[in-house]
């Protein structure tokens, strides 16, 4: 493989529902798309998750865009490769930059894929064609909001619900919704928004049967949830600080928490995915696919890294129609009444690209 031209588009999608989390809300998303073009002029797609400011991480659409054009792209470009594994360890000389770094990585699995003629999760080492979807769902303006909105899903079919807490929407939130959902798979995630001051709070989450409690404490510790965990029934599930299979691989030493949120970007995308799932399969540590309010093509590489043993509980990869009003890609993502998606079949990430849409979204596009 060797690549020779790498197109950046900028597209701005508004979401059917405003997202909101500690971080705080989101109406619309900003989102880096990345195609990239080989010697024999085949094509492979990927996608920047990181938001439009530096909440979740210190990347955002300004500096990825930037990364990728004059620091990224010149790494890759031009440089014969075995394979897409060898892609990442192009660009390892840039530390950090993970999010930029996965939307040409994986891109240029896309693109193998499809050289292939298979589809990407087989590529990838798939073995469950058919994932089970969990949904996510923001703070809400009022708690019968919250509760409307958990009816609508779990009428769909979702096979677990998440829900985003803070210190001034947790405890009492938590208690209406079991009690009107008392038997429905619930985790929580705080996004960081809580210390080990906090802990009584934490311990009295016990009572609700969590599954999870996601990324109580800060976003790149493991120390304190390591203390954490030890004083709490519910599973602490990581999240921000896992950006390596040797994250991953001290978080499990520690005894941080006993489930892991892997997301492709904040891994720097599917090669370093494959690891940090392999050693979290042979320490018995469950992992899920985690979301960044992807579009199609982000949404689709989530569909087929999910595929691989390790990943066994439901993940964030729920259905276009919850975040788009027309999505990217066809056909669009959808999730049956059993909250189940099946990998395509056609090689590649098995999606058609909308690129009528792509052209009307696009607010900047650069080649390089």
């Amino acid at each position: 493989m060797k690549i020779e031209q790498i197109k950046l588009f900028e597209i701005k999608m508004p979401l059917v529902h405003f997202f909101e989390t500690s971080f705080g809300r989101t109406y619309e998303r900003n989102i880096i798309l990345v195609r990239v073009t080989d010697s024999d002029g085949a094509e492979g797609w990927g996608e920047v998750t990181c938001g439009e400011s530096p909440g979740y991480s210190e990347e955002w659409t300004g500096s990825a865009w930037a990364t990728i054009d004059k620091i990224l792209a010149p790494l890759v470009l031009g440089r014969e490769v075995d394979s897409a594994g060898d892609i990442a360890g192009l660009m390892k000389w840039a530390r950090g930059n993970r999010m930029a770094k996965s939307g040409i990585e994986t891109a240029c699995w896309d693109l193998e894929a499809k050289k292939l003629g298979l589809p990407l999760w087989r590529h990838l080492g798939g073995v469950n064609r058919t994932i089970e979807s969990g949904v996510s769902i923001g703070i809400q303006d009022s708690v019968p909001a919250l509760l409307a909105l958990i009816e609508r899903e779990v009428s769909a079919g979702y096979k677990r619900i998440k829900i985003k807490i803070s210190p001034r929407w947790d405890y009492d939130v938590l208690e209406e919704v079991r009690r009107e959902f008392p038997d429905i798979p619930l985790m929580a995630d705080a996004n960081s928004a809580y210390t080990l001051a906090d802990i009584d709070k934490l311990k009295s989450f016990d009572e609700f049967g969590l599954m999870m409690l996601e990324q109580p404490l800060a976003y790149d510790d493991i120390i304190d949830h390591a203390k954490l965990q030890a004083e709490i029934e519910t599973p602490v599930c990581l999240d921000e600080p896992i950006k390596s299979a040797e994250d991953a691989r001290k978080a499990i030493e520690l005894a941080s928490g006993r489930i892991i949120n892997l997301k492709n970007g904040r891994v720097g995308g599917h090669t370093e995915s494959k690891k940090v799932e392999a050693i979290c399969r042979e320490s018995n540590i469950p992992v899920w696919c985690g979301g960044m309010l992807e579009s199609g093509i982000g949404r689709a590489h989530n569909i087929a890294i999910s595929t691989l043993a390790g990943y066994t509980m439901p993940g964030d990869v729920s259905a276009s129609k919850r975040y788009w009003h027309e999505d990217i890609i066809s056909p669009e993502v959808s999730v049956s009444e059993n909250g189940t998606i099946d990998a395509p079949d056609a090689p590649g990430i098995g999606f058609e690209l909308n690129h009528a849409l792509i052209q009307k979204l696009t607010i900047r596009n650069t080649v390089i």
